[in-house]
């Protein structure tokens, strides 16, 4: 396993400010955002000019890109030439894993299926795997929906988050059924009743995530995902989240 930072937890800097703090933070590894609201790179940035866009990523500070993490807003035929664009540039800079977004809760099943499927059947084509990130609110929140989702779409794995589970309304839901589909890992500190707490302050069991994942032989990335809280050193909680989980492996 290797320890990775995401790029939206320094939204407000620049890209390439926020590798090179990611960097001095003493990372080797970054997942890269690519959503429409990003200041640092979006799914259209990489459509129009997919040359550029890995002129971009390829003055990474040395740091190895691991994923990308993947919002496009627009829908239709759109939508897969935007993420077939993306499948494309992480061919080429020898990305495997595009993390994505679920539909929202409400949306039907049926719908989802195929559409994820979809967007298998294109990252295959480019050697990339996509795994759907869980997230309150969305179609990819319970774990037996997870699993229905993973079992109907061939080489769809899960970027899994457990904070979802320690705070907010999928709290206390077992998450044992839904770890042999773990392809990414998100982590931060979170209590039962806030989503991200200072490090050390939370209900995280990082050991057991580890462990579970170790005995699966989970040999891919742990991305810290912490965002910027006023009154808290956002740098430290970066670098002590590292240090924490390099610790642990």
């Amino acid at each position: 396993m290797i320890v990775a930072a995401n790029t939206a937890s320094f939204s407000e800097l620049s890209l390439s400010d926020a590798l090179q703090r990611i960097a001095d933070l003493e990372y080797t590894a970054v997942e890269i955002a690519i959503t429409d609201d990003s200041n640092h790179i979006t799914a259209a940035d990489v459509a129009r000019d997919r040359n550029q866009a890995h002129e971009i990523l390829r003055k990474s500070h040395r740091l190895e890109v691991t994923s990308f993490y993947v919002e496009i807003g627009l829908t239709g035929d759109e939508h897969y030439q935007q993420f077939e664009a993306i499948c494309e540039l992480a061919r080429i800079s020898k990305v495997v894993t595009l993390n994505v977004p679920s539909a929202v809760l409400g949306t039907p099943f049926n719908e989802e299926v195929e559409h994820l499927r979809r967007l298998v059947e294109i990252a295959d084509d480019y050697g990339a795997k996509v795994c759907i990130r869980n997230q309150s609110g969305r179609q990819a929140s319970d774990p037996d929906t997870i699993k229905v989702l993973c079992d109907n779409v061939d080489n769809l794995g899960l970027a899994f988050d457990p904070s979802i589970y320690i705070c907010g309304p999928d709290a206390g839901k077992d998450t044992d059924k839904i770890q042999p589909y773990v392809g990414h890992v998100y982590l931060r500190d979170t209590s039962s009743s806030e989503f991200q707490v200072k490090v050390g302050q939370g209900e995280v069991d990082y050991g057991k995530v580890i462990s579970q994942l170790n005995a699966l032989g989970y040999r891919r990335a742990l991305c810290v995902d912490v965002v910027e809280v006023p009154g808290i050193e956002h740098s430290a909680e970066m670098r002590k989240m590292r240090l924490l989980l390099e610790s642990l492996l």
